[in-house]
């Protein structure tokens, strides 16, 4: 991570909190595969797709050598993501509740796309 002085770093916590307003903004799940297709390079993306599989699995308390397996993940990363899971800030955590979350009736349906 770059080391920034302090008026750079309050610009980069404003542009994180700007950044965050914009994937709210998304409406559905098809604009924020947009975005993030467009923030992202390929390979980052499939960086954050790697660790959303892995957060799945360990949330079913699955065996690390076990997600490798299914996924290819290194166990490296998986211990990072368990890592995060446990002691991160959360995110994982209400990202899983939200989805479990029966859905309301004015909400647009949830479907997986494998294209992302």
């Amino acid at each position: 991570m770059k080391r920034l002085d302090e008026q750079h770093a309050e610009a980069n916590r404003a542009a994180r909190s700007s950044l965050a307003e914009a994937f709210l903004a998304m409406r559905s799940a098809d604009e924020c595969r947009a975005l993030l297709k467009d923030l992202t390079t390929p390979a980052e993306l499939e960086a954050l797709v790697d660790r959303w599989r892995v957060v799945k699995f360990l949330d079913q308390d699955m065996p690390y050598r076990e997600i490798h397996e299914r996924t290819g993940v290194s166990v490296t990363t998986i211990g990072r993501v368990a890592r995060f899971l446990a002691e991160g800030n959360g995110g994982y955590r209400l990202a899983l509740q939200r989805l479990n979350e029966p859905a309301s009736p004015t909400a647009e349906p949830r479907t997986p796309n494998p294209e992302t």
